[in-house]
């Protein structure tokens, strides 16, 4: 299963999954618009993959699937202010 992996412009470590090249046919629109101009940013082989850096392999290959995409963000970042104080208590 191949997956074509293209970058958001607009938002940092944010990546959409599709099947085919160029084909965001079955990605909403609305997603479109707030993920910028897909950038290419390589083309995978899903099926020799045991893991994916940051998504879950499994949940990726069902989106494609059923979806037709799969759409990666970051996780949010660590509140370093808010641990501090849990751990002066």
């Amino acid at each position: 299963m191949l997956s074509v992996v293209y970058k958001s412009p607009k938002m940092d470590q944010t990546y959409l999954f599709v099947e085919r090249r160029d084909d965001f046919s079955r990605v909403p629109s609305a997603l479109l618009n707030t993920f910028g101009k897909p950038q290419l940013a390589m083309i995978i082989n899903l099926a020799t993959k045991t893991h994916l850096g940051q998504a879950d392999l499994a949940k990726v290959r069902v989106a494609l699937t059923t979806q037709g995409y799969y759409l990666q963000i970051p996780p949010p970042p660590e509140n370093l202010l808010k641990q501090f104080r849990a751990n002066q208590v």
